[in-house]
């Protein structure tokens, strides 16, 4: 057995960075603890019996390791053909590995078949950004401006528990005399500092941005001259809205009327003001409609591209901005370039020395693609890297059984996660401070990630390992394992783009705490803010996108009668491979908890504190329940960190993003076990 290295003592020290000004959630200031942790992956493994997943992984050599990929990929593709081969990706990738993977897969494997976890995060706010407003960056301006937003109206999203350094900048601006409006069927810990709460049904979202929209038309609230000037698509956004008038929008979503109206006047009154939206209005089969109407909101006020004011939407992963820039979604290039655009295929392929023609045509989505593991026409060896599908995927039953279908697996991690339990081969790789590279946070702000110490021995990046396969399928001339090196490449392939990093370098980005892209040349100073004198669209101006509310895909019913929503809370993150590790976060929360109000624990026999037992038409999950008379009645809230939430949840697919429909499910709760006294 592999022992543990010592390794150099790792301190944290807070950094007068411009965006979290030396604050860490209790998730980044325990990070230290998982370098030298006891579960650390150190060597490759294996199968003791290659091809049977039931014996147990044992210890290897890279070579070994290497070997058998190879031998699967090259037996895959000669009976299969190229796509039979992928990747799934992760939006905790450096740009750099984000990069390499979508070449990677493109150039080595000349395969169609990559997709990544942001396809599950941020899919539908960035579809919906870009065909209104021509570019999709989470923030189009730098999170310090929410301090001087006046009004600000935060939907789904709940930064309290989930971005806790960023709530510096609304409690700045609440000391300021701000007004907050929280959209959100819980009670949580950013709703207790609102001025308003907006108590809506999980699915509703979308209904009650058009009907904020009704009333501000009806009001004569909204902005015409900046209408007229500055968009295009109005009336048929205007005609739509006359169907939700504040009676019928109060029955769709249980919201009062008259917060409607306040919300409203708010906005348009007591400006400068901000929509900003996140996971709970966007993780639906309709959420880029949803998002588009809070977009439409927000241009039909004037508010986009003006001081402190705007619209914008919360990136959810470590790199989530970064890693949906540069090439590992199916159907995009670096530099947010289309995968069907015949120019930016001939751009990209000049920069990698290959025909345009080699490039494959864009791919599956990511739950697509899983949802076809093991198939005929789907992918039969895929590589994971920095994901944990076997957790955070939708309707994991199903995935699960799609993994054991692959005539083979390998998974890339820190530890043993759920999703390399079920592999072939597992790659050890490095972690955050072990490597170098870039990241791009939620402003559009590049920073770096600088190496603080080496990786243990045997243990290697993920751009070696990259680098490694492709030289050893014969494409070794197109890639190195060197950060700088793939950056300066990057920079290249994205030059022109919607996301260009052209100007931007390791040392400026040094010297200047982050730049902010697009950034065309070195000479640019970067475009910290948005909007300002036009859109990056073929007129010119913001586009109005006329959208309707439909009915979730899955409504509750008489065997499942309750709505579940899932979400994240303060102590653990995305599929818990490396919170839930940590001793300090476990302590303060240990398990999973259902929270549901006590009317509901009533009328089942359910006390605070019982194991219950959810179940959809997918699978069941077992909980404990928490009573809280913060959330609706007919609603139950479940953390996904945890195994289980996601056998739950409905995999059906936004007809845009393809984003899963993770906060809306039909389910049941029943006792399963009295908690102790």
């Amino acid at each position: 057995m592999t022992l543990i290295p010592e390794i150099p003592r790792v301190k944290l020290e807070p950094l007068g960075f411009p965006v979290n000004r030396g604050g860490l959630c209790a998730k980044g200031f325990t990070a230290t603890d998982l370098l030298d942790h006891k579960d650390r992956l150190l060597t490759p493994l294996v199968r003791e019996v290659p091809g049977d997943r039931r014996c147990p992984l044992r210890e290897a050599t890279w070579h070994e390791a290497f070997t058998l990929v190879i031998e699967a990929i090259r037996r895959s593709q000669q009976d299969y053909g190229p796509d039979s081969v992928g990747a799934f990706g992760g939006g905790g990738l450096t740009n750099e590995k984000a990069y390499a993977l979508g070449k990677f897969v493109r150039v080595a494997l000349r395969s169609a078949a990559v997709d990544y976890n942001g396809r599950f995060c941020m899919s539908s706010a960035a579809t919906a950004a870009n065909r209104s407003l021509g570019v999709d960056r989470g923030l189009p301006f730098p999170i310090a401006d929410v301090a001087g937003a006046k009004t600000l109206l935060l939907v789904g999203a709940n930064p309290a528990d989930a971005m806790p350094p960023s709530m510096q900048y609304l409690d700045a601006g609440r000391a300021a005399g701000a007004k907050h409006i929280v959209v959100d069927p819980r009670r949580t810990s950013t709703v207790a500092g609102a001025y308003l709460h907006l108590q809506p049904l999980p699915g509703t979202d979308l209904a009650l941005a058009n009907g904020l929209l009704h009333i501000a038309i009806r009001e004569n609230l909204i902005d015409e001259v900046y209408i007229r000037e500055r968009t295009t698509g109005f009336d048929a956004v205007h005609a739509a809205t006359n169907a939700y008038w504040p009676e019928r929008v109060e029955r769709m979503t249980g919201v009062p009327e008259v917060r409607l109206r306040e919300t409203v006047r708010l906005l348009a009154t007591a400006g400068p003001a901000m929509i900003l939206t996140a996971r709970g209005a966007e993780q639906h089969s309709n959420g880029t409609d949803t998002a588009q109407a809070y977009l439409n909101l927000a241009l039909a006020l004037g508010l986009v591209g003006r001081p402190f004011a705007g619209y914008g939407t919360i990136t959810g992963q470590g790199n989530g901005q970064g890693g949906r820039e540069h090439g590992q979604k199916a159907d995009q290039l670096p530099g947010y370039r289309r995968l069907d655009d015949p120019a930016a295929r001939a751009h990209v392929a000049g920069v990698w020395g290959i025909d345009p023609d080699e490039l494959p045509r864009p791919g599956l989505s990511a739950y697509e693609m899983l949802d076809r593991l093991g198939t005929p026409g789907g992918v039969r060896v895929l590589l994971v890297l920095a994901s944990n599908i076997a957790v955070s995927a939708p309707n994991t039953n199903r995935v699960r059984d799609r993994l054991r279908a692959l005539d083979f697996l390998v998974v890339s991690d820190i530890f043993r996660s759920e999703t390399a339990e079920l592999a072939d081969v597992v790659l050890p790789t490095a972690q955050w401070a072990e490597e170098e590279g870039t990241m791009t946070n939620l402003e559009g702000r590049v920073i770096r990630r600088r190496r603080a110490l080496p990786p243990p021995p045997d243990v290697r990046t993920d751009l070696q390992m990259l680098t490694e396969l492709a030289g050893r399928l014969g494409r070794g001339e197109y890639f190195t394992d060197d950060p700088r090196a793939v950056f300066e490449e990057l920079r290249r392939a994205s030059a022109g783009g919607i996301a260009d990093y052209a100007g931007i370098s390791y040392e400026r980005i040094d010297a200047e705490q982050g730049v902010f892209w697009p950034c065309p040349s070195e000479d640019h100073p970067g475009t910290p803010r948005l909007f300002t004198d036009g859109f990056p669209t073929s007129t010119g101006k913001a586009m109005f996108h006329r959208v309707e509310h439909r009915d979730p895909a899955e409504l509750p019913d008489r065997e499942f009668p309750y709505v579940l929503t899932t979400g994240r809370n303060m102590q653990q993150y995305q599929s818990g491979t490396q919170t839930r590790r940590v001793k300090a976060l476990t302590v303060a929360l240990p398990e999973p908890r259902a929270e549901i109000h006590p009317d509901l624990g009533r009328r089942h026999g359910i006390a605070d504190g019982d194991l219950v037992e959810l179940r959809s038409r997918r699978g069941a999950a077992v909980l404990r329940a928490r009573f809280s008379d913060g959330i609706r009645p007919d609603t139950v809230f479940a953390p996904f960190h945890w195994p289980g939430v996601n056998a739950l949840t409905n995999p059906a697919l936004d007809p845009h993003s393809r984003m899963p429909a993770f906060k809306v499910c039909a389910v049941s709760i029943a006792l399963f076990e009295r908690g102790a006294d």
